[in-house]
């Protein structure tokens, strides 16, 4: 990485009421100077803002502010100037190319977190989770967004790998006195070790799940024989006539999806057709889809007709679906159609058969949203039910499988010490642990995989 100042538009293309143009480096402040009628900028104070215009020569591009940030007391640690001027493209690309010509360049993808990075702002997972608070779309991503970026999760990473360096320098000290045998790190000491370690990469791992979950939605598919009401419960959930309903068995014929928010959650709803055996080619091409989204899916909703449905039938119904593995709340519909005394079989039935399983039973009416608030707050409760307040959640999937493969290696460390191996294997065995933690901070990295993490930022952050 070059140290020329860069500059880049740091609000999104197109026209709106302003446009910040964005400079980082060591000649920031002077490069904008030349181009600024106001006060002497290379003058003026860190953290103040200044009304002038933008000139070319003689020529008045726009009247803008300007705020300056001096280095080290920056987001880049660098002199960084921020530019609010109209929000014409023109005017904005303007005034980037008058910064072009005046000796800055064009910033790159991610480059301003980049050079965060580099100067020790933030550590890699907290630059990664810019990129994450950026893309957010829900309260609960940016929540988890918003912690990682503060540095919780590198804080637990970091303690870790203090605690296992200690003793992989002791096994080091170990081999330069190799041949008087002696030993300086305790073998019974570095187990428990290792077991602590893994005692707490064990949940981060299991959080990815979750993480992932709240990051891009949770998949809920809507499975049931054909008409037990799905589309309708669908429209019911989103409160708009989203899905055709008919009391035609097989209707909906492929897949809808729509996203729902709740309670800060995104919800990814997917209608789906009809479960049952036909002979009709489309519908049968529809319940083969049914059946891939059930697999893909986090929480399903199994939805069936309390009016056509026997307890006995909807047992069969949940154990062939839950050979699928995934959790579900089961719904049954037309409640307003029937009786309460028609609930109390299904109750005496599943109670026994939900009793052990992370399964719920609720009764609703799609046509007259009766229960759909309570609906709603169950799949809410499901999805999140692993979320404890402060606890740090993966969210990265570069972070899982580095967590992944530091517990692996940490696993060959115990089996070396089992072993009886010398100090050499198992400080190798140690060595590939710290490395694989040290890459979720930026400790140990590499330009490609710093090049494969910013390629994916907008140009301007």
């Amino acid at each position: 990485m070059d140290n020329k100042t860069i500059v880049a538009l740091a609000t999104p293309q197109g026209v709106g009421a302003i446009g910040v143009i964005r400079l980082s480096g060591t000649e920031a402040v002077q490069i904008t100077a030349k181009i600024f009628r106001g006060k002497n900028l290379e003058k003026q104070k860190s953290h103040t803002v200044h009304y002038g215009h933008v000139v070319d020569g003689e020529k008045v591009i726009d009247e803008v502010m300007v705020a300056l940030f001096r280095a080290p007391k920056s987001f880049t640690t660098e002199d960084v100037v921020e530019i609010s001027c109209h929000g014409s493209p023109f005017i904005a690309e303007q005034i980037i190319q008058l910064l072009i010509q005046n000796g800055a360049r064009s910033a790159k993808p991610g480059e301003f977190t980049l050079r965060a990075f580099i100067n020790g702002r933030i550590d890699l997972s907290q630059a990664e989770a810019v990129a994450d608070l950026i893309a957010s779309d829900s309260a609960a991503s940016l929540d988890l967004a918003l912690k990682q970026m503060r540095g919780g999760f590198s804080n637990d990473i970091k303690i870790l790998r203090t605690e296992l360096v200690n003793f992989a320098s002791l096994i080091e000290l170990e081999l330069d006195f190799g041949e008087e045998d002696v030993e300086f790190a305790d073998r019974k000491k570095l187990i428990e070790l290792i077991d602590a370690i893994q005692s707490k990469l064990k949940p981060l791992i299991e959080s990815f799940k979750l993480g992932n979950v709240i990051k891009n939605g949770v998949n809920t598919v809507i499975a049931g024989k054909p008409n037990a009401g799905k589309s309708t419960l669908l429209n019911a959930l989103l409160n708009e006539e989203r899905a055709i309903v008919s009391e035609i068995p097989g209707t909906t014929r492929d897949t809808i999806e729509e996203v729902l928010n709740i309670n800060g959650i995104q919800f990814r709803f997917i209608d789906t057709a009809g479960i049952r055996i036909t002979e009709d080619v489309i519908e049968k091409l529809g319940v083969a889809k049914t059946m891939e989204k059930l697999k893909q899916s986090s929480v399903y909703i199994y939805l069936f007709d309390v009016n056509s449905t026997t307890p006995e039938e909807l047992v069969k119904e949940i154990h062939e679906l839950e050979l699928l593995g995934f959790s579900g709340i089961i719904v049954g519909n037309k409640i307003d159609k029937a009786s309460w005394k028609a609930t109390a079989p299904f109750y005496a039935v599943l109670n026994s058969q939900l009793a052990t399983r992370n399964l719920q039973l609720l009764f609703i009416s799609s046509q007259t949203q009766y229960n759909i608030p309570l609906l709603k707050e169950k799949l809410f409760q499901l999805a999140t039910s692993n979320l404890q307040p402060d606890s740090t959640v993966v969210t990265n999937a570069r972070h899982y499988e580095a967590l992944l493969k530091a517990n692996e290696a940490l696993n060959e460390v115990m089996v070396g010490i089992e072993n009886q191996n010398t100090g050499d294997l198992v400080a190798l065995d140690i060595k590939r642990a710290l490395e694989y933690l040290g890459q979720i901070s930026g400790e140990v990295t590499n330009e490609e995989i710093l090049g494969t993490i910013f390629s994916k930022f907008c140009i301007g952050k």
